[in-house]
């Protein structure tokens, strides 16, 4: 298997890094690589910051062990090597009856990066994390396989779920599917005119899957506008599929400005009626609605972006209340914001999810935006909530603990897993989560 020399980047394209990369196809061929020289394994590279970055290191690219290995069609349990996309699972089963029970925001996620940080969906509230309907880990610590349960092996399980692939490298997991009437979803949408009554819809909201995108420019009266989607599994018959667009080139700077973003989200507020509106859509659209658009990052310009995403306990959902308004006087909110209620389910020591609310919003790569996102930071800090490794780009090693505070049972498994530092990647070295320095 050949190494080969490549620069490359998370999707925020803000961060890069250079490194020596190879694309095993076998199992076999994988075992062989990790016998030479242990290295950290990488997905389709939808984690927004630096997550799968190694600088001046190797990794390896998991995006060809992709196979579904076996499937009971009596239990719903499926076998799949950890380059499986989601979003294909969701298309292959859902028609069979079957579904992931948590899908993110994209079908590009790979099943393998899925675990290792432990996601969550818009069904959150209902069904937990990923990691909590994964039934079987194969991981391998150089070539040697170890088979990795939530009972038989706790402690290593859930070093490794939200352990950020530093236990070893993922080769394949077991996933306990959701039975689902079918590959569509019914969707109602409605508009939402102030915080208070989306916090308060949220809360009432009996869908299975609801989220709300919020317009992040909104001020005064208006602040906390948004739209609430709210969507149920059905059956019926898909409608043609549209054809996929792309972003072909690097937006300019402008595309982006304050006054274009004001305007952009006033008339997507009110693309939905003042009464609402239901539809029915094949379930790719509410669940991977960006999917549609190839190399949406490129609206963000060739500097790229960052998202900030936080979570915070119920009773201090006043605090993203202060995020927001900071967020709308800044004039450095992009389109693109989402308000979700959580549940408290989560599946390993360093996972993101907990009870309450999750905010995420993303920003042009400014310097204005990096200042704006280190005080979002502090404020999720005084607020005893935590933000998303999976999107972060900027913190620093000081607020890990105080927000992960199983950070020290995650690191005693992993210094046992790994002792020689090997899976390090430049996430786990900026915010020092191994205490290596």
């Amino acid at each position: 298997m050949r190494w080969k020399k490549t620069d490359y980047t998370g999707w925020g394209r803000a961060l890069h890094a250079s490194a020596e990369i190879a694309r095993p196809e076998r199992l076999s061929a994988l075992k062989a690589l990790l016998a030479d020289a242990p290295a950290p394994a990488i997905g389709q590279l939808r984690s927004y910051g630096d997550a799968a970055l190694n600088t001046g290191g190797r990794a390896i690219d998991m995006t060809r062990l992709d196979r579904i290995l076996g499937f009971d069609a009596e239990t719903g349990v499926v076998e799949v090597e950890a380059g499986a996309k989601i979003g294909d699972l969701g298309r292959i089963f859902a028609a069979r009856g079957w579904i992931p029970p948590v899908m993110p925001g994209t079908g590009f996620a790979t099943v393998g990066g899925c675990i290792a940080n432990d996601v969550h969906g818009k069904n959150h509230h209902v069904v937990g994390s990923f990691g909590q309907h994964v039934t079987e880990i194969t991981l391998l610590q150089g070539d040697k396989p170890r088979k990795l349960t939530p009972d038989k092996t706790k402690v290593l399980f859930k070093a490794t779920v939200g352990g950020l692939g530093q236990t070893g490298v993922i080769a394949s997991a077991k996933i306990q599917l959701m039975p689902c009437k079918g590959d569509m979803m019914v969707l109602t949408e409605r508009r939402v005119d102030g915080w208070e009554e989306f916090l308060s819809v949220l809360e009432n909201s009996r869908a299975d899957y609801n989220v709300g995108w919020i317009d992040a420019t909104a001020k005064g009266v208006n602040l906390g506008r948004g739209i609430l989607e709210e969507g149920e599994i059905t059956s019926g018959v898909s409608p043609t599929k549209g054809k996929a667009r792309d972003v072909p080139f690097n937006a300019p700077h402008w595309a982006l400005s304050a006054p274009v973003v004001r305007m952009f989200n006033e008339v997507y507020f009110r693309r939905v009626p003042a009464g609402g509106r239901t539809t029915v859509k094949p379930i790719s659209a509410p669940f991977f609605p960006l999917d549609a658009i190839h190399n949406w990052n490129r609206l963000y310009g060739k500097r790229g972006f960052h998202q900030f995403q936080c979570v915070v306990p119920m009773d201090q959902a006043p605090a993203l209340r202060q995020m927001l308004d900071l967020i709308a006087n800044s004039g450095l909110a992009s389109p693109l914001a989402v308000l979700k209620r959580m549940g408290d389910g989560r599946a390993g020591y360093m996972s993101f999810p907990m009870e309450g609310y999750t905010l995420a919003v993303d920003f042009p790569n400014r310097s204005g935006a990096r200042v704006l996102i280190g005080n979002l930071e502090r404020m999720t800090e005084d607020a005893g909530g935590r933000i998303y490794f999976a999107k972060d780009a900027l913190s620093g090693p000081d607020r890990v603990a105080t927000m992960y505070p199983e950070h020290g049972d995650w690191l005693k498994a992993v210094a046992k897993a790994d002792p020689d530092g090997a899976m390090i990647t430049d996430l786990v070295r900026r915010l020092n989560l191994r205490n290596t320095k």
